[in-house]
């Protein structure tokens, strides 16, 4: 009976807990996404605001100065998706002529080696034309639902803009409430904890920024140099694909083979763009990130897949992205708990003897 009382009852208990835990996040992303994703930038912006209240400004004013600083780097990083997606609308027709042999190999391909034949094929082009897409009832229905999207996306998108504004005028409130919750004799431990937390936030965010940029120009050099055309769209891709570990990498050298090979399937191209991945990785692995991240979110990497994997289980490419961080304050926080200390000792990277 002690036995079941000492371990049966509380893993089940814990098993309960993390089961009700993520199903309330899973069914609450539409509302939280946009809450964390705002939290997440407004640390960003937390050395910002704080040199504009050392210059005497209302937090009031910090906090639009700061907002609007980083709805102007959005519509910037916007437009420039918006040019090079026209640019590639505007090639269709040499981007069609070159992939013409490509797609009647794969058909005369599938026709030789499956049961599928090349009526079947026809029909299921006449159906994915954009023609008969356009005069069809269901895709007019399509249409709205995407519509319906972009709408979504642009409130989400004012909302987090709201809450950005908000939030850094009310964090020593927010900071003040935490403490409240505990004791006189643990708030000097909790305030350290929170500081500590928050600077591991803002350096591996700020420097993931950073290393973003630096591979966008090195992808956009090496592409450009062999020959890929639209190369800067699909660099900016490939280099928030970083943002997902491990996985992410692998998925922004394949958009850039396919997409390579599509369009001009020159074997010099391919080459170039394997080389082009290949440099800017060793660079990022060995130089970029030790210098720019350094150890701050000190997390063992079989955890890092297994919360990105948990991540993207539970809110898409948005988990996925903040996964590292959340779980780095996780750990910082077990990591001062006496009673959590083992768990903290677990998730992190021990170093060798």
């Amino acid at each position: 009976m002690s036995f079941t009382r000492k371990l049966i009852y509380p893993f089940a208990v814990i098993a309960i807990g993390l089961y009700f835990l993520f199903t309330g996040l899973i069914a609450s992303k539409n509302f939280l996404a946009p809450i964390v994703t705002a939290i997440v930038l407004a640390l960003l912006m937390i050395p910002v605001s704080n040199k504009m209240d050392s210059w005497d400004m209302k937090r009031s004013l910090s906090s639009f100065f700061s907002t609007l600083f980083l709805m102007f780097v959005s519509l910037l990083i916007a437009s420039l998706v918006f040019f090079q997606i026209k640019n590639f609308v505007d090639d269709r027709e040499a981007i069609k002529e070159a992939m013409g042999p490509k797609l009647e190999q794969i058909e005369k391909y599938i026709v030789h080696n499956t049961n599928l034949e090349q009526v079947e094929i026809d029909a299921y082009k006449e159906k994915s034309d954009i023609t008969t897409m356009l005069t069809n009832t269901k895709s007019g229905k399509t249409a709205v639902s995407i519509l319906g999207l972009l709408v979504g996306f642009f409130t989400n998108s004012l909302l987090m803009f709201a809450y950005i504004l908000f939030l850094p005028q009310y964090r020593k409130t927010f900071k003040k409430f935490i403490l409240k919750l505990f004791s006189e004799e643990r708030q000097q431990k909790v305030r350290g904890v929170i500081e500590k937390t928050a600077t591991i936030s803002q350096h591996y965010l700020f420097g993931r920024c950073i290393l973003m940029i630096i591979l966008a120009i090195l992808y956009s050099i090496g592409l450009g140099l062999s020959g890929g055309s639209n190369f800067i769209l699909i660099s900016l891709i490939a280099a928030v694909l970083s943002l997902i570990p491990f996985v992410g990498n692998i998925i922004g050298l394949f958009i850039a083979l396919t997409f390579g090979n599509l369009t001009t399937g020159e074997t010099s191209v391919l080459i170039g763009v394997i080389i082009t991945f290949t440099i800017a990785q060793i660079i990022d692995s060995y130089f970029l990130q030790p210098y720019v991240l350094g150890s701050k979110v000190n997390i063992h990497p079989l955890f890092i897949i297994i919360v990105v994997i948990l991540g993207n289980a539970v809110w898409g490419i948005i988990g996925m992205a903040f996964a590292i961080p959340v779980l780095g304050i996780i750990n910082s926080a077990f990591s001062h708990m006496e009673k959590l200390e083992p768990l903290g000792y677990l998730l992190s990277n021990p170093k060798e003897d």
